[in-house]
């Protein structure tokens, strides 16, 4: 972890916060309602600076881990019910009518939204989007033992998630991961396949989440092992191997293939070096590998000519980022599938502060770093609005009863909710940040 890291989590989770809880405290004042703390951060015990000003305490706390508004007569996180016990003034949030009520409670979550609507159509609009065209990879995709497990084949080409075209490579790579089947051109015909849980296990374990498929290219020599086969049989830096044994091999996942059968055993290969072709006498190691690493270059050859970057006029960027928002909202939402399943055990990947701060770059990048704050912020959204005492959510659901029965719900029920919904969330925080420090002190993220 770096300062830079440190800085960049900082300066956006301070951003999401400030404008959260702006979400709540101007439609508040608005309908002349007490705030009497608005703090960025948490502040128990002592808060590191604070001011006053026209009746409202502003601060900011040492907790980083988000941020609150304190509307008078409200039952909140603070658990201040000491003013709960005088009857209602005017001025307090359980005075005010039901909607005016669900208004400043739907304020933040509202906020986060369109915050992130606004940050993708500004990146859509000077950025554009770059991404990588599935379907121009015309020798289909290489893909990893798990990618297999879960349906995959080398060779394929990917078409549809879930009935959806598939065009981006950077998004069919998570898509894939949440989806129920996937639809692939496989030796010229259309092959739709159920996506197979433990495989999606398996990528998640060995940390393959981006990386379990990719395009096909060359066996292109760049670096030998000293000690190695390849460097033993003469071997050299920009020899391209077409073939083992007198099978040929395009790719790379085809002379993988083909050296796994000969595992400790003498082969031939034919090479191409300087448009000349050759055979080179060698033996496979037994865990049927030849010593050398392959020219990266070659393989981002590949990737260039699926390269696509798509501009928007300003006109066209408004819609694409609100799809865009509800793309990512949607991506978070199909998590749980594999967050909370037994087969892919997707709750033992989950990061807290620590782990996100890791996923920074270690250099100031913009364009990341507001791709990340517009999709933290709809992260922010989704969870604030899940029906828990504690968050927005929870204060929304009771405030509908309210508006649909004609009855508010009981004091002493909202207060013995909201304590139970506080317990819950500050548990899950110390395990999901005491997961970070274990990982972090073992080396696992």
């Amino acid at each position: 972890m770096t300062l830079i890291q440190l800085f960049q989590f900082i300066l956006s989770i301070s951003i999401l916060v400030i404008l959260h809880e702006l979400g709540h405290f101007i439609p508040a004042k608005y309908f002349k309602t007490k705030v009497e703390k608005f703090y960025l951060f948490f502040d128990p015990w002592f808060s590191l600076a604070k001011i006053n000003f026209r009746g409202t305490e502003y601060g900011i706390g040492w907790l980083p881990f988000g941020g609150y508004v304190k509307i008078a007569g409200m039952v909140d996180e603070s658990m201040d019910t000491e003013q709960l016990k005088k009857p209602a003034e005017p001025w307090e949030f359980r005075s005010k009518p039901a909607w005016q009520r669900l208004i400043i409670m739907m304020g933040g979550v509202t906020v986060n939204f369109f915050l992130a609507w606004l940050i993708y159509s500004s990146l859509s609009y000077f950025k554009g989007e770059t991404y990588h065209d599935n379907s121009k990879f015309e020798n289909g995709i290489a893909v990893s033992d798990a990618g297999k497990k879960m349906g995959l084949e080398t060779g394929d080409k990917i078409l549809k998630i879930d009935g959806k075209h598939a065009e981006r490579m950077e998004t069919s790579t998570v898509n894939m991961l949440f989806a129920d089947e996937v639809t692939v051109e496989r030796n010229g015909k259309e092959v739709t396949f159920p996506v197979n849980e433990q495989g999606v296990a398996d990528v998640l374990k060995q940390n393959e989440a981006k990386a379990y498929f990719s395009p096909r290219f060359p066996v292109v020599i760049d670096s030998l092992l000293p000690n190695g086969p390849a460097k033993a049989s003469g071997l050299q830096k920009g020899d391209k191997i077409v073939a083992v044994n007198g099978n040929p091999v395009k790719y790379f996942d085809e002379l993988a293939t083909e050296l796994a059968k000969y595992k400790n055993t003498n082969v031939k290969l034919d090479v191409e070096r300087n448009s000349a072709l050759q055979q080179i006498d060698i033996k496979v190691d037994p865990q049927g590998k030849l010593g050398f690493s392959t020219d990266i270059n070659v393989a981002q050859a590949e990737l260039e000519k699926a390269k696509i970057t798509k501009k928007y006029s300003f006109l066209e960027a408004i819609p694409r980022g609100f799809t865009r928002t509800i793309d990512v909202l949607t991506m978070q939402i199909k998590q749980f599938k594999i967050v909370f399943n037994t087969t892919t055990e997707g709750y033992k990947k989950v990061s807290g502060p620590i782990g996100i701060i890791k996923q920074m770059p270690e250099t100031i990048n913009w364009e990341f770093f507001w791709s990340f704050t517009a999709m933290f912020s709809v992260w922010l959204a989704f969870l604030n609005l899940i029906p828990i005492p504690g968050l927005d959510g929870g204060h929304v659901v009771f405030t509908l009863w309210e508006m649909i029965t004609g009855k508010p719900v009981p004091q002493k029920v909202l207060e013995n909710a909201q304590m139970i919904g506080v317990i819950f969330l500050l548990g899950l925080m110390v395990l999901i940040f005491g997961n970070d420090i274990v990982k972090w002190i073992t080396g696992k993220f």
